[in-house]
């Protein structure tokens, strides 16, 4: 059962107990796939996951075959940017562009960077904004400097071409460094495939020339996506309530892992037995919760619906990513968790507060979801405190979790 564009309604059992077979992690897919281009590698990874974002970049491999080619990239943000830089790179003219909130998401860091290396690409409109008109050549390699409070999707793209620079690579990182985590998983899948990059210092990476390895690349399942997991059963009234999650890492390089410590704070507790996950209900949730998520905003929404639900007042900081994400993911959860009668604050663009505030419950209650795939996701779960959620154009999770609503339709009917 997936839902297509017309609202969906939820109710949840008073019973949780079930197996969800997790996507394959979009973040490792993506990355996967360029490094294995760069490696001349026809063969694909596997297990990729079979998100949207993730077939907007295998359609991107075979439009690049055909000379003067249009590439739409929709609205996968990691796609552009990763594309834009293996693009650069590889001889051939291409037009690459995507939806019309891609178009107003900035890329003028990562362009601008690449043209120091050599690039040729020009903006076809806006200056700073897809869509963009590339020549793919031989770039320099060298020395650059880029902000590293900007999307680490910027830094990770430069990292993975870096081999198939002439010398090289070296790439000091200016100011704080945001999603850290996620430029660590680059630098490990790229020594996966053969590639020379390290740390050098806190600030600096540099990457060696030369070529990466043909192999078999398995990819592991996405913590993001078991988030919402942790958040069902958080919220589940369920005192038994157990959730198993299929192939995942104790020692996961992804980032979002850390969702396992985050959700121990709000009274999950989770058990690795090999390759699997248990969730089930832990100890009593703390009061008041304050986190920097600066290196996993990807979280911030399962655990702020999950905070207001539970009755936990929280501070949270290094969320300045997260107004240039699918939405303004901030405004988006103000606007959304008020009908609620939550009334959270922001401030700096980077931290969102809540305090216990509360407001008159709006009339229509419905979710809107921003063309945003982890908006739906993040408020879902809510039914099993409200008894019902509906959610407005629920087809948005195949960004990154198509199977989601059978998975969750699953729960329902099993309790």
């Amino acid at each position: 059962m997936r839902p297509q564009s017309s609202p969906y309604s939820i109710e949840l059992p008073t019973q949780t107990r079930t197996a969800i077979h997790l996507p394959a992690s979009k973040s490792i897919s993506n990355r996967a796939l360029i490094i294995n281009a760069l490696a001349g590698n026809r063969e694909m990874p596997c297990n990729l996951s079979d998100c949207d974002d993730t077939n907007v970049m295998l359609r991107a491999f075979e439009q690049m075959d055909t000379p003067h080619s249009t590439i739409n990239i929709g609205a996968a943000g990691t796609a552009m940017r990763f594309t834009t830089a293996l693009l650069s790179a590889t001889k051939g003219h291409h037009f690459i562009t995507g939806s019309d909130r891609m178009k107003q998401r900035p890329i003028g860091v990562l362009v601008e960077a690449l043209r120091s290396l050599g690039a040729r690409i020009k903006y076809v409109h806006n200056e700073g904004y897809p869509p963009l008109d590339i020549e793919g050549c031989t770039l320099q390699g060298g020395t650059i400097s880029i902000s590293g409070n900007v999307s680490s999707q910027y830094i990770s793209a430069l990292l993975m071409i870096a081999p198939t620079l002439q010398g090289g690579l070296t790439l000091e990182l200016k100011g704080n460094i945001i999603s850290r985590p996620y430029i660590d998983l680059t630098l490990t899948m790229m020594r996966q495939f053969g590639a020379h990059a390290e740390w050098t210092s806190e600030h600096t990476i540099h990457v060696e020339e030369g070529p990466y390895r043909k192999m078999v690349y398995e990819v592991e399942n996405d913590w993001s996506a078991a988030s919402y997991w942790f958040e069902m059963v958080a919220l589940s009234g369920d005192k038994e309530a157990r959730i198993s999650l299929s192939h995942l890492q104790q020692q996961s390089a992804q980032g979002d892992s850390v969702v396992r410590h985050i959700f121990s704070h709000l009274g999950v507790e989770s058990t690795f037995i090999g390759n699997s996950l248990t969730l089930v209900k832990g100890g009593e949730p703390v009061k008041h919760f304050e986190y920097d998520f600066v290196n996993c905003p990807d979280l911030v929404q399962t655990v702020v619906v999950t905070c207001c639900l539970l009755g936990i007042t929280f501070r949270f900081t290094g969320l300045q990513s997260l107004k240039i994400k699918e939405t303004d993911r901030i405004e988006a959860l103000k606007n959304e968790l008020r009908k609620w009668g939550y009334v959270l604050t922001d401030s700096n663009d980077s931290i969102l507060a809540w305090d216990g505030t509360r407001c008159e419950e709006a009339a229509n209650t419905a979710i809107d979801t921003y063309d945003d795939h982890r908006m739906a996701m993040a408020f879902a779960p809510a039914a099993a405190i409200r008894g019902r959620v509906v959610i407005n154009h629920p087809e948005v999770v195949s960004k990154s979790y198509p199977h989601f609503w059978e998975e969750f339709f699953m729960v329902s009917t099993q309790g």
